[in-house]
């Protein structure tokens, strides 16, 4: 991997707390920090991120034990679990991507929402799996929310966080892909997730340590490079909707699953996304000469339903550009 193509890794300190606090001797470090968010949210579109005290391994283990269990489940359990907007239902043995299953599940951080999804698959009850989904969720959540504040404030735009946090909602995706039969496996590999750029604000990934995410760097639009994502990191991205927020000034990487080896891919994430009839606006203090208005405003559920109908890779520019 070339030195421009080199994924950034940030490591967020144990006292984080303190370096929020703006009364806080500490404080000078955080105006720093939120910098380097936003430079690797610029420059690549996602960042990897190592911060111990919000996702301790156990938890890491906790989930993959939990994820286990879950897709171990028959196709017709799991086809239990139907939800009629996008991305949320039961997915598998889909003939693009024959080796990925899915669920997405809205706001798992609450626990009776948790507990509604967990008796749906196990109706006498699987109080490990709740708590694990529950427990990795609302950390996840706040960690999201912590990296969109910094993002706000090294714009200067820190007074928008708490409106930002009342329109937006999450969605929380468990995945797993499969080994592929050796007749498919070439020596590139085979392709898991097809070629996306996420359409929310920010996705939190954590995976088990099968590697396969690839990503096209902003400066090199057709070429394809593999990220190796340490075992205690999580994978941080920007997509459409913050992209379209911030006029064009963060990017949002376009990223695909490839799987190799005979070892299965288990990666959870959580996904934050604006409120059903939240509008996307760029800021007045985003537009200037340098960077004039490149979209017009738009509500977020209507470009989701536009691009379920027009899957395509430039949906944005397309829809919302200018």
């Amino acid at each position: 991997m070339s030195a421009s193509h080199q994924v950034p890794i940030l490591e967020f300190p144990e006292d984080m707390e303190d370096l929020e606090s703006s009364s806080s001797s500490s404080s000078r470090y955080w105006a720093p920090l939120c910098a380097k968010v936003r430079e690797a949210c610029e420059s690549h579109g996602f960042f990897l991120l190592r911060y111990q005290s919000v996702f301790p391994r156990t938890l890491r283990g906790d989930m993959l034990v939990a994820m286990r269990s879950l897709f171990d489940l028959p196709d017709e359990t799991k086809s239990r679990y139907q939800n009629p907007k996008p991305y949320r239902s039961y997915n598998g043995k889909c003939s693009v991507v024959p080796l990925h299953e899915s669920f997405g599940i809205d706001d798992p951080h609450r626990l009776s929402t948790a507990s509604d999804f967990t008796h749906l698959m196990w109706p006498h009850g699987n109080p490990s799996f709740c708590e694990a989904l529950h427990t990795a969720s609302s950390n996840m959540l706040e960690l999201s929310s912590l990296i969109m504040r910094m993002i706000l404030e090294s714009f200067g735009m820190g007074a928008e966080f708490q409106s930002h946090i009342h329109e937006s909602s999450t969605v929380f995706r468990l995945m797993k892909y499969l080994v592929p039969p050796p007749f498919q496996t070439t020596g590139g590999g085979t392709l898991g997730m097809v070629a996306h750029t996420d359409k929310n604000d920010i996705t939190i990934l954590c995976q088990n340590d099968v590697q396969g995410l690839e990503f096209i760097p902003r400066d090199a639009q057709d070429k394809w490079v593999q990220v190796r994502v340490p075992e205690d990191a999580f994978v941080v991205i920007v997509g459409d909707s913050l992209k379209a927020w911030s006029n064009g000034r963060l990017h949002a990487v376009e990223h695909r699953v490839v799987m190799r080896g005979n070892r299965e891919r288990y990666s959870w994430g959580l996904f934050s996304i604006p409120k059903e009839g939240a509008m996307i606006r760029v800021p007045t203090e985003l537009i200037d000469t340098d960077h004039p208005l490149r979209y017009r405003p738009f509500k977020f559920s209507d470009y989701i339903s536009y691009y379920v109908s027009n899957i395509r890779d430039d949906a944005l520019e397309v829809y919302a550009g200018i």
